[in-house]
C-alpha cells in the first residue's frame, strides 16, 4: 500500500497551544521528526501574527529545520501567504478552504465562493506540489451535518490541486462515513487524505476507513497535539505514534521510525511541561 503518513504537529498542533514557542524549538521539533523518518511534515503556517501569534516566525522555522529525507510543507490562506511561501525553499504547498459558508466567515472572513478563488489563485501561482484540505469534511460547528454531496461537488471545483485532503475538523467522523466520502472524492482521479481528530474518540477507527477508501495520505500530530483556535471544542488530532504502532501492527508499512517516534513525544511533553493526548509515549514497549 503507498500510503504517506504527514505530522502536522509544528503547524496544527503547536497552533492551538496556549503558549508560543521560539522559532528555534519548533524548527528542533520539525528535525526530530524528520530524523524519526516522517515522509512529510507540515512545518509553518504563513499566517498573521497577530492572528495567530504561535506561528509567527515561519521564516525562522523554515530556514533552520534540518530536513532529512522529509518533504517539508507549510499551509498559506491568501496570496500574500504564498508570496512568503515562495521564498523559503519549502517542497509543498498546502491550502485550505472549509465545506461550508460559516465556517469560511468566521475562521478566514471570506464566503465560500471567494476561498474557493483564493485557493484557485494559490494553486495556479504555486511551483510545487499544492495539496488543498477541505475542513468540515464531515460537521461544521456552526452547521452541524454536511452533505457528502456538497463536499464531493467543492472538491470538483479545486481542480488545479495535486492532492485533496478532507479533515474532519471537530472530530465527528466515523469509519463508515469517511470511507464513503474519500471513495466519492477519489472518483475525480487525486490522491485523497484523511486529516483526523480524536475528539469522540473515533479518530483511529476512522483512519481505517479512509484506508479502506482508498486514502493514500494520513495527517496525524505527534502526541495528539492539536485542535483548532477558530472551531469551538475541537481538540487533538489522533497522535501519530499511536496510529503508526496501530498501522504497522496491521502490516501496512509506513516507513516511520516508531521508537524515534516515540522519543519525540516524550521531548515535546518535557518542553510544552504538561501532558500530551497520544497514549504509545505513555505505554510499555512492545513487542
Amino acid at each position: 500500500m503507498d500510503l504517506t503518513v504527514c505530522d502536522v504537529g509544528p503547524r496544527d498542533g503547536l497552533q492551538n497551544e496556549p503558549e508560543t514557542l521560539p522559532a528555534a524549538a519548533r524548527a528542533e521539533l520539525v528535525s526530530r521528526l524528520a530524523a524519526a523518518r516522517l515522509p512529510r511534515i507540515e512545518a509553518v503556517s504563513f499566517v498573521r501574527d497577530e492572528r495567530v501569534p504561535q506561528m509567527g516566525g515561519a521564516e525562522e522555522v523554515a530556514a533552520a529545520a534540518v530536513r532529512g529525507g522529509a518533504q517539508l510543507s507549510g499551509l498559506v490562506l491568501n496570496e500574500r501567504g504564498y508570496e512568503r511561501f515562495a521564498q523559503t525553499g519549502l517542497d509543498r504547498v498546502n491550502c485550505t478552504l472549509a465545506a461550508t459558508e460559516t465556517f469560511n466567515e468566521r475562521n478566514g472572513n471570506v464566503s465560500l465562493d471567494e476561498a474557493i478563488e483564493r485557493v484557485r489563485a494559490i494553486l495556479a501561482a504555486a511551483t510545487v506540489p499544492a495539496t488543498v484540505t477541505v475542513s468540515c469534511a464531515w460537521g461544521c460547528p456552526f452547521e452541524g451535518e454536511v452533505d457528502p454531496a456538497a463536499v464531493a461537488a467543492l472538491c470538483e471545483r479545486l481542480d488545479g490541486a495535486d492532492e485533496l485532503v478532507l479533515a474532519d475538523t471537530i472530530g465527528v467522523s466515523t469509519p463508515r462515513r469517511v470511507r464513503r466520502l474519500v471513495e466519492r472524492v477519489s472518483i475525480l482521479g487525486k490522491p485523497v487524505g484523511a486529516h483526523l481528530h480524536n475528539t469522540r474518540n473515533t479518530g483511529y477507527a476512522s483512519a481505517w476507513g479512509a484506508l479502506e477508501g482508498g486514502a493514500t495520505v494520513l495527517d496525524a500530530s505527534v502526541g495528539g497535539l492539536g485542535g483548532c483556535p477558530f472551531s469551538p471544542h475541537a481538540t487533538g488530532n489522533v497522535a501519530t505514534e499511536d496510529l503508526v504502532w496501530q498501522l504497522e501492527r496491521d502490516g501496512v508499512r509506513t516507513g516511520v521510525d516508531v521508537d524515534a517516534l516515540v522519543g519525540v513525544a516524550q521531548w515535546l511533553e518535557r518542553l510544552l511541561g504538561r501532558p500530551l493526548e497520544g497514549y504509545l509515549h505513555r505505554a510499555a514497549r512492545w513487542p
